[in-house]
């Protein structure tokens, strides 16, 4: 006999954290644009030999599935699938006078997707003067 169950994304804020710069940035964004009742919507792009790669995107269009927290006055979202690669991430902005400005998202769990081994290193990921990647701690394919 089967039997039909309910499941449920826990819906709790300690899974991700966005600093308060990432959320400067957002709110910033989102005045620029004229963007009103828009979330930051944080998740899984792919994955690759340097594990998971993740994007992000202004959405208002949040499911009821989605993980939904404020971060510094800023609404989040994450899809239920995601939020599984997303455990103890940490997203922020970053302005390198060499690379330029961006997003970085640094997540514990980003190369567990990887199939491959090709030189991976998300743990300690980091280049060299001349090299960038906007990869976010594991999630580029630059083999670092």
């Amino acid at each position: 006999m089967l039997q039909e169950i309910e499941t449920k994304v826990p819906k709790t804020t300690e899974a991700l954290h966005v600093s308060a710069e990432a959320a400067q940035a957002v709110k910033n964004i989102l005045a620029e644009r004229k963007l009103e009742g828009y979330a930051l919507r944080i998740y899984v792009a792919g994955s690759g030999c340097s594990g998971m790669q993740f994007g992000m995107a202004l959405d208002n269009n949040i499911r009821s599935s989605d993980l939904s927290f404020q971060a510094e006055g800023v609404q989040v979202v994450v899809d239920e699938v995601s939020i599984e690669y997303l455990r103890g991430a940490k997203v922020d902005f970053v302005n390198d006078p060499q690379h330029g400005a961006g997003f970085v998202v640094d997540s514990p769990l980003a190369s567990q997707g990887g199939g491959c081994s090709c030189g991976s290193k998300s743990e300690g990921h980091s280049h060299s003067a001349g090299d960038s990647c906007g990869c976010g701690g594991g999630s580029c394919g630059c083999g670092n």
